[in-house]
């Protein structure tokens, strides 16, 4: 359970860690670099408690990131530490954001990618190491555009093996080498 004390300065600060750490660092997403430099993530905290008020909000930032300048706002990660702490709740909660898309009529314009610290692929164990490829410190959901998405695939013609890749990347680092990264989440 997230600690409630902890400030939403507290709370992005420990996703830029991850970000920095992980994404980055060990490059499980070769486009998230750039856009980080840049200053071109915004991060938002949700307060929600409940489904009903994240879904408010993800609307929200939907709209918000669909109207902002993308040389300004590229991406956003809607950070949600109180609401959907339990990973299966989390992923039925996936397909409210698809429709929600569908609904701003922005599918096809931005997806929604997903983060949760008890992040766990379909026929895995919850503690196989493949599974922290998307085990970010809260619950969190990446707004993306497309066209971005579009444009970083055109400059990595690999961008399919991406997923592969991430897999070996863990499985080399192993558990201890994800405990020396952050040490206090594990």
């Amino acid at each position: 359970m997230t600690n409630p004390a902890l400030t939403s300065e507290e709370i992005i600060a420990s996703t830029q860690d991850w970000l920095e750490k992980a994404v980055i660092g060990l490059n499980l997403c070769p486009f998230a670099k750039a856009v980080h430099i840049k200053q071109q993530v915004r991060y938002f905290v949700s307060l929600a408690t409940t489904p009903e008020e994240l879904l408010q909000d993800l609307i929200r930032e939907l709209e918000v990131l669909a109207e902002a300048n993308s040389e300004k706002t590229e991406t956003t990660l809607l950070i949600h530490p109180h609401a959907l702490t339990d990973f299966l709740d989390y992923n039925e909660f996936l397909d409210i954001a698809d429709a929600a898309l569908e609904d701003l009529d922005l599918d096809g314009i931005l997806q929604v990618a997903s983060f949760h610290p008890d992040y766990q692929f379909a026929d895995t164990e919850a503690d196989d190491i493949e599974n922290f490829t998307n085990r970010s410190p809260f619950p969190t959901l990446h707004l993306l555009r497309e066209e971005s998405i579009d444009k970083a695939v055109q400059a990595f013609p690999e961008a399919d093996d991406i997923y592969e890749k991430n897999m070996q990347t863990l499985r080399e680092l192993g558990l201890d080498g994800w405990k020396k990264l952050f040490p206090a989440r594990v």
